[in-house]
């Protein structure tokens, strides 16, 4: 983690570490490095980002992995399009940018699999072009997001917050990043428990209404 601060730092104005309730000692290790760090509620990664987005002070919200796989040095290419006004929401394209996590393993080959398939769902469903819509590696507008009904607990909330964002008529885009395997940790993600998770939210989001996805 001090190597992720180390590299995000020159890019922000502020790093902000959700702490899922580690053993370690990320909180120190956070002040330390002039990050501010927050206990999560523990309901998972969606719930963390959810009560980041609450509790961020910037216009533009940068999400980034601690695990050393997101390429911290794309961040401006993430952040300019929204800073021109051309995008409020902006996904870091492994497609485009390679991966080294969804290659050469069961685990990969089925993430690979059913994220082109749901893209190509939303894609036909919209009328859009995205190549990525469940990286974490993502930008995205502090007001647009907030207005978004974001409910997912999990790694879900990627999805969830790429589909709602084009229901609520905001302009999503993709640039290429490419995906380190992780330097540290490792994936909690159960792929084939899942699967249905990722479908039915999907599906969920494609068959609901576009004012489900704004808060009033």
């Amino acid at each position: 983690m001090p190597d992720v601060i180390r590299a995000v730092k020159p890019h922000v104005d502020e790093v902000l570490i959700m702490d899922g309730h580690s053993t370690d000692t990320t909180l120190e290790i956070a002040a330390e490095f002039g990050a501010h760090a927050r206990l999560d509620n523990g309901r998972g990664k969606g719930a963390a980002i959810r009560q980041a987005i609450d509790e961020a002070e910037t216009d533009v919200l940068v999400f980034i992995d601690a695990d050393g796989s997101h390429e911290a040095g794309d961040i401006p290419k993430l952040v300019r399009p929204i800073l021109d006004g051309r995008a409020d929401l902006v996904i870091g394209c492994r497609m485009r940018g390679g991966s080294d996590e969804l290659a050469g393993d069961w685990s990969g080959f089925i993430r690979l699999t059913g994220q082109n398939l749901l893209m190509l769902l939303v894609n036909w469903r919209f009328g859009t072009h995205l190549t990525d819509m469940q990286n974490g590696f993502r930008a995205v507008r502090t007001a647009a997001v907030r207005r978004l009904d974001l409910r997912e607990n999990i790694t879900t909330i990627e999805q969830e917050m790429t589909i709602k964002a084009l229901k609520a008529g905001l302009a999503v885009a993709n640039v290429p990043s490419h995906e380190f395997r992780r330097k540290s940790g490792y994936s909690r993600i159960p792929v084939l428990r899942w699967s249905a998770r990722y479908v039915w939210t999907v599906l969920r989001e494609l068959l609901t209404s576009r004012h489900s996805a704004v808060k009033r």
